[in-house]
């Protein structure tokens, strides 16, 4: 098994091998998780050396628990400062 993973503004794309077969790709949001159901061989994802290419993952765990984490990470936001970050208040 072998996953690509590309992350944009406000979705996910993923592609996939599973026993040396291709799945295709899946798309998801930033705030979603893969299933294998989402991946599709017609749907094609960006080219692996594309702004956004996030890595590459031995399962669709990895992948999942890669987007977990991300998301636990609190956002940092350059201010006008460059020396200066300014983390989000909630």
């Amino acid at each position: 098994m072998g996953f690509a993973l590309w992350i944009a503004k406000d979705v996910v794309w993923a592609q996939g091998t599973h026993e040396y077969k291709p799945m295709g790709a899946a798309v998801i949001s930033t705030t979603g998780l893969f299933r294998p159901r989402d991946f599709s061989p017609r749907r094609i994802p960006p080219r692996r050396h594309t702004e956004g290419f996030s890595g590459l993952f031995a399962s669709l765990e990895d992948v999942n628990r890669y987007l977990l984490d991300r998301r636990s990470q609190p956002i940092r936001k350059k201010s006008s400062k460059r020396s200066a970050l300014v983390l989000p208040t909630i």
